[in-house]
């Protein structure tokens, strides 16, 4: 990558330019969302019909909160360890997670799709191209199900209302919006951080009387077209879009090929870079030796975790930039600042490159300055799109840009942004998902442990957790932690999903080996909880101060990340060390953390497992 020329006086200017930028976007009522109960016409399942079937009432050995990816590969996982009954129960009318929700137009992945997809080998499957799109990913997660017999067991259509540990018997009992009731030995909850919708709480919104959904709810009943296909209902229809992050960058195109008129609501521009998308080349795909996509999946998050390499196998925009920022060449003999400074240098150059792209590819200069991003590159998460910033080239397509505002407010005929009402007959939210909400009420229901403790009660104060995947008191129990949950995140979240895994996977191998129950000590729960709270999961880029300095958005609570509970961390360093430390406890082999009892006899035989078909 060739970078703008950018010097060290130049970083006091671009810090005042990002300074000023993020002041004017400092609204604490931002972080304010649309309370979604009874509101089933926004959430309900628009893909699939509800499947009428009777309640269960059975055993299993194991039950999964959630479908997507990270559900997959805990039930793959789990089965492989000898865990034979697993249970998935999803919301969902399938498998898929993110990719069965998202099915908007121009649905795709931003992570290479050869690092990006799970378990290739072991399926021997190559994707059709080098960043996947929607329908192909959602196929790929219904063949792992498959692979996996996965099916035979699994509730869809599904919410877990309820789970209480059962002492006595060694099992949880699991409760169902679908009056199921059955008990399982092990639960793992894998409920993701792009599951539960984020819907702006903007005044009128229950008034607008044209068409409303959210983008991983998409009416193609109303737009027309599919996820591949023109939205041919849209050709007298003027639509609005509210965001301008990753799902719109990839929904504009579609929408303005197709609508009359496109009217895009921005409060904070995106970076965009080039995405360059091919079709996989199948004569290198031949040349592929076994382990490769272990090679290539752990080179990509090295490089994007500043780790020292040799060769960069993926090389694309993630790891040219932060290869170029953490661990470029000379940076070795630099002190702490003149280090900090570099960096922030190799930054702005990088911002410059995408500034400088919006000019040369967007005609109108009103427009490209306003699709200008001023903050550094890691405040959000960057875009790569090759036909978002073109779109706006068109005569249908207007940036509405509320200067940092966002929307005035909504009316039965449009939007109103200062002061202007821009009549439309669809609004697409493409708002994202909630992670600031406490982990019960984005999981949807409460757990209930020994002694009657409840979760939410135990975590009313931020998580408590050990190595981020079980917490003292709720025995045999595992969750899959989300961003700030105390275990670790990467720009490849399924690479982090299956390091997780493995480790659940070992644990709950262990414990059937032994015939135990399993319950984290409190000592050991306790100094991990101080460890993480007392390091940085940010010191790749300075710790706290820059999220405080970023212009404000989910990533740093609205410009105040110190407004999160002080337990809302990620384990400190990079996900890289996260992956070791959990290699290396599984290493010494003694489980000296866990309280181990011996598991209670059964009372009864399990229940038979032709009576836990699928339920679709």
């Amino acid at each position: 990558m060739t970078y703008t020329s950018a010097e060290p006086a130049d970083l006091d200017r671009a810090r005042a330019k990002y300074r000023a930028e993020r002041d004017k976007r400092l609204d604490p009522s931002r972080r304010e969302i649309l309370d979604l109960t009874g509101r089933g016409e926004l959430v309900e399942d628009p893909f699939t019909e509800v499947a009428p079937r009777e309640p269960l009432h059975d055993t299993v050995d194991a039950l999964v909160v959630g479908g997507g990816f990270g559900g997959l590969l805990a039930a793959a996982h789990l089965r492989e360890a000898g865990v034979d009954r697993v249970r998935i129960v999803e919301k969902a009318g399938d498998v898929g997670g993110v990719w069965y929700w998202n099915r908007y137009p121009g649905a795709m992945c931003d992570v290479e799709s050869y690092v990006y997809f799970p378990m290739l080998e072991e399926l021997g499957y190559i994707p059709r191209h080098r960043y996947a799109y929607g329908p192909e990913i959602l196929a790929y997660a219904q063949k792992v199900a498959t692979r996996f017999e996965l099916y035979e067991h699994a509730l869809f259509h599904t919410s877990v209302t309820g789970l209480s540990w059962d002492a006595a018997g060694g099992r949880w009992s699991v409760r169902t919006d679908r009056d199921d009731a059955f008990e399982a030995r092990y639960v793992v909850v894998a409920h993701g951080s792009f599951t539960s919708l984020k819907l702006p709480a903007i005044e009128g919104i229950d008034t607008f009387e044209g068409r409303l959904f959210h983008t991983s709810r998409w009416d193609y009943d109303y737009t027309g077209g599919g996820p591949g296909d023109p939205l041919d209902k849209l050709g007298d229809k003027s639509v609005g879009v509210i965001g301008t992050g990753a799902t719109a960058v990839q929904i504009v195109a579609p929408l303005a090929a197709s609508a009359k008129q496109l009217s895009v609501f921005q409060r904070t521009p995106s970076t965009v870079g080039v995405r360059d998308n091919r079709e996989t080349d199948q004569e290198w795909a031949k040349t592929l030796e076994p382990g490769w996509q272990k090679r290539r999946r752990d080179n990509f998050t090295f490089v994007t975790n500043g780790e020292k390499i040799t060769e960069d196998l993926v090389r694309d925009g993630w790891t040219v930039f932060y290869h170029a920022m953490l661990s470029s060449e000379g940076y070795d003999d630099l002190s702490p600042e003149e280090l900090a400074e570099q960096r922030e240098l190799t930054d702005l150059r990088h911002m410059e490159n995408i500034r400088a792209r919006i000019d040369a590819v967007v005609r109108d200069p009103a427009t490209a300055e306003a699709l200008k991003p001023y903050y550094r590159y890691q405040c959000k998460r960057p875009c790569f799109h090759d036909e978002y910033l073109p779109a706006f080239n068109r005569p249908n397509v207007q940036l509405v840009d509320t200067q940092g505002q966002g929307v005035q407010r909504i009316t039965a005929k449009g939007v109103v942004v200062d002061g202007v009402e821009y009549s439309l007959d669809c609004l697409v939210l493409a708002t994202g998902f909630d992670q600031d909400s406490s982990y019960v009420d984005r999981i949807g229901f409460d757990v209930t442990g020994l002694d009657g403790v409840t979760l939410s009660q135990k975590w009313k104060h931020g998580p408590e957790t050990f190595q981020g995947v079980m917490t003292s008191g709720f025995p045999n129990f595992f969750f899959l932690p989300p961003n700030y949950t105390q275990g670790t995140a990467a720009v490849n979240f399924v690479h982090t999903l299956e390091e997780t895994v493995r480790h659940v996977a070992f644990l709950v191998g262990e414990f059937e080996r032994l015939g135990v129950v399993a319950d984290v000590t409190q000592r050991a729960e306790g100094a991990y909880v101080q460890s993480v709270v007392a390091g940085s999961g940010l010191a790749l880029l300075g710790g706290g101060s820059f999220l405080k300095d970023c212009t404000p958005g989910r990533w740093n609570n609205e410009g105040d990340p110190e407004g999160r509970p002080r337990k809302n961390v990620n384990y400190p360093g990079t996900s890289t060390a996260y992956f070791s430390m959990l290699e290396e406890w599984r290493r010494r082999g003694d489980l000296a953390d866990l309280n181990l009892t011996p598991r209670p006899a059964p009372a009864a035989a399990p229940g038979p497992a032709d009576d836990t078909r699928r339920a679709r």
